[in-house]
Formats: C-alpha cells, structure tokens, sequence
C-alpha cells in the first residue's frame, strides 16, 4: 500500500509511524485509518519488530475524525458499513505493545486513539478531549468507555457531556497518560522505551500485554488465576532460562525470542 496520510519508519527493532495530514491536524480520514491498520498489521506480523511508536505533530496528534468526512454521512450508511469499526480498531487489536507519543490535540478520534494504543507519553503541550457533543453526537471509537476505565465516571462524565479539554499534567495525575515529557524530547524518548521494550524477551512482552489487558475485563481471582498459568507457561521458553542465568551470571540476557 502506498501511505499518503502516514508515515511510516524503522528505528532498530522499533516501527514508528507518523499520522502526517499537516493542512487538517492529523484528522482522521478513512484513508488514514486503512494506511494505519495496514502500517499496524505489517509491523504486528514482523520478526523484526518488537513495539510501535504512533506519534502524530507538534501541534496534533489527531484533532478528531474528519467532520467534513461525516458530515453528510446518514444513519443507514454508517450502521450500514459498521463506520469506524472496519478500520479503526488495528491499534487495540495488535499483540505488540504501541506506545502512543502525544504532542498537541488528541481530541475526538484522536484522543480514542491515543487510548487504544498500550500507554501514553504526553508532551507538556498535550491537551486531551472528547468534544462529540458540541457536533451534535456522542464519541463512537471508544471514548465514552475506555476514557471512564482510564480517569473515573465523574471526570469522564464531565468532559463528556461539556467537551473540556484536560492539559497533559492533569491527565497524568488521573491516570491518563504514563509519563509527561518536555515537547522537544517526546520523540526521542518514546522511542527509547520502545527500544527497551523490543530487546526483552518477544514471549514475556506479549504474555505481559496480554495479563494487563485481562484485568480489565475479568475480576481479581480470575485475573490472578490467569497471569497464574501465563507465568508457568513462560517456564517452558528458551528466555526464561537465558534471562535468569544472565541475571545469575551478572550479564546482559540475550532472548531467542522462543
């Protein structure tokens, strides 16, 4: 596929991909969201790849979907092609941790991007919002229930129903957003995590992923019992044993990924 909208790099063993239309803030068209499911699924299907970076400008992540896009759009076209659904959903389903790197607006879309991705790291510029109601609709990509899980009923609630944006220091202190970092080294930074990140041992990273994402949707004795017998499953990997004997041997590890 040629990418228009995105663009799409590797940094080592890191796949980054840049939303990238300057002249609408990243909005997020449909051709945007089939390049990024292509990009994501590519790098997901990758031996070489071992975590994404989505990042979008210095000014914008995402300032939202594309509302000339919808604007015309009917009831009947969008429950007819399922809109959103087909293609905006490559960032929660992948197996390989996407760390999205935050500068600017992430509102509407963008800010339910952000939130499908595995954790943030904002810019001190970022500002997030779900601003739906002033169109005269809802968000549709996730907002109303990943934003409630990530910051609490009344803060979800309020931003909602009013539209308000949340800077980047108070999304972190809600639980938003994992780390704020100075604008000029977002980038650099998101990126080295990443790395971090893809020279661990693939099995652990994807089982991590996986527990994590559990606990969201279990409760606690089943959560435990879960992560319980993806632990013991690890025993039987090649890097379990390289990871301790490194750790015994006083040396850096050096995963098989098997």
């Amino acid at each position: 596929m040629k990418y228009e909208n995105i663009l799409v790099d590797q940094r080592d063993n890191v796949g980054l991909i840049t939303l990238h239309r300057p002249k609408a803030l990243n909005a997020l068209c449909a051709a945007l969201m089939d390049e990024l499911t292509h990009a994501i699924e590519k790098f997901d299907k990758d031996d070489g790849i071992g975590c994404m970076v989505l990042t979008g400008s210095e000014k914008a992540f995402a300032a939202g979907a594309d509302i000339k896009e919808m604007s015309d759009k009917t009831y009947i076209e969008v429950m007819r092609d399922d809109f959103i659904t087909a293609n905006w959903e490559a960032a929660a389903k992948a197996r390989k941790p996407i760390i999205a790197a935050v500068a600017g607006y992430a509102l509407g879309g963008g800010c339910e991007l952000a939130m499908m991705c595995d954790f943030i790291l904002a810019a001190e510029n970022a500002k997030f919002g779900q601003p739906e109601i002033n169109l005269g609709v809802i968000p549709g990509a996730g907002g109303t229930q990943r934003l409630t899980r990530f910051v609490g009923k009344s803060k979800a609630m309020e931003m909602c129903l009013t539209g308000r944006m949340m800077d980047a220091q108070e999304a972190e202190r809600c639980g938003l957003v994992s780390r704020i970092i100075a604008d000029e080294d977002l980038l650099d930074e998101a990126l080295d995590v990443a790395q971090k990140i893809a020279e661990k041992s693939l099995p652990s990273v994807l089982t991590a992923k996986e527990c994590v994402n559990v606990a969201y949707e279990t409760g606690l004795k089943e959560g435990v019992h879960y992560e319980r017998r993806v632990f013991h499953a690890l025993f039987a990997f090649d890097d379990k044993a390289e990871g301790m004997n490194a750790f015994i041997e006083k040396r850096q590890p050096k995963f098989s990924d098997k």
